[in-house]
């Protein structure tokens, strides 16, 4: 293999990586949010398929990917609603409710699609955009400035949470939330009213990383289309620690693992296939293994908050 053909590799990889680790951020970055205000939110999957259909139905019917975009967001956020309802408002067990919101989008969408979808449908999707200048540069540019925009806005909604979350006060707040609800309540602040943001905007993350897989990347739709990778984002808020930075970088090692196994399996390199296919979520189980132990979740993380009863 010469060293170009080498080199051309290399850089298909790294920006594939980089493409796929898109859905992941979104998701584990709006997951972040619900568990730093102390809502644990296993529907993830659901909300993700929701958007998922959502954006690519949209977009087949108005041939607008903006469109199915901004349903997809919209999607994300009523589900995300939906959520803090049942688990703020009635207060019942967030496990259980999140399982059953995963489990109702599941089969929403593949109803829907049913219904109103006639078999497998490719749409318009959105296009790489090559940054003027950047996307120029030599190895560099290829790897990190020739994506469509939704990549560009993931990575840098990394560096803006950060400075909501920790330089803010409402990122103050919000962390408090989940650390001692009743001291955040005794400041006048309303826990229930902080909740219900987090989760409608962490819904609207995981909306929108939904339609990032049909509307950017595969430009279809098909039953079960996330195929886990809303639990995956729960995983990784873990592996980051409920830091945004930590989260980059669990998504980017999990989706460096899939884009080597897609090329592995493009190349034809004489590797078992399933192995390939496992090597992603190995690598997710090992990182995880790694870092349990040293994990110090938010204090009042799936617990319910009733004003005078202390948790």
């Amino acid at each position: 293999m010469t060293e170009g053909l080498e080199q051309g590799i290399l850089i298909g990889m790294i920006a594939t990586g980089i493409r796929l680790a898109t859905p992941y951020l979104l998701a584990a970055l709006g997951e972040m949010l619900s568990q730093r205000a102390g809502v644990f939110n296993l529907g993830l999957e659901g909300i993700m398929l929701m958007g998922a259909f959502a954006g690519f139905y949209i977009t087949y019917v108005s041939q607008s990917p903006l469109l199915g975009l901004l349903a997809a967001i919209v999607t994300g956020g009523l589900m995300g609603l939906l959520m803090a309802f049942v688990s703020v408002t009635l207060q019942a067990e967030q496990g259980i409710s999140g399982i059953g919101l995963s489990m109702l989008g599941w089969g929403l969408s593949g109803l829907f699609f049913r219904l109103y979808v006639d078999g497998i449908q490719s749409i318009a999707g959105l296009k790489a955009w090559k940054i003027p200048g950047l996307g120029d540069i030599p190895i560099v540019g290829p790897m990190f400035f020739n994506h469509h925009f939704i990549v560009y806005f993931a990575f840098l909604l990394v560096p803006f949470l950060w400075f909501v979350l920790f330089r803010t006060t409402w990122g103050l707040s919000v962390r408090a939330v989940g650390m001692t609800p009743q001291a955040v309540d005794t400041m006048g602040v309303s826990v229930s009213g902080l909740r219900y943001q987090c989760l409608i905007l962490g819904g609207m993350l995981a909306g929108l990383a939904g339609a990032t897989l049909t509307v950017a990347n595969t430009h279809m739709f098909a039953d079960n289309i996330t195929a886990g990778r809303g639990f995956i984002a729960i995983a990784l808020v873990y592996f980051g620690r409920w830091s945004p930075w930590g989260i980059l970088a669990g998504s980017l090692l999990f989706s460096m693992a899939d884009s080597f196994q897609l090329w592995v399996q493009v190349l034809g390199i004489n590797f078992p296939y399933e192995m390939a296919v496992m090597l992603p979520y190995i690598v997710t189980i090992i990182a995880l293994m790694i870092s349990f132990g040293r994990v110090w979740p938010p204090a009042a993380l799936g617990k319910p908050y009733e004003r005078g009863v202390r948790g």
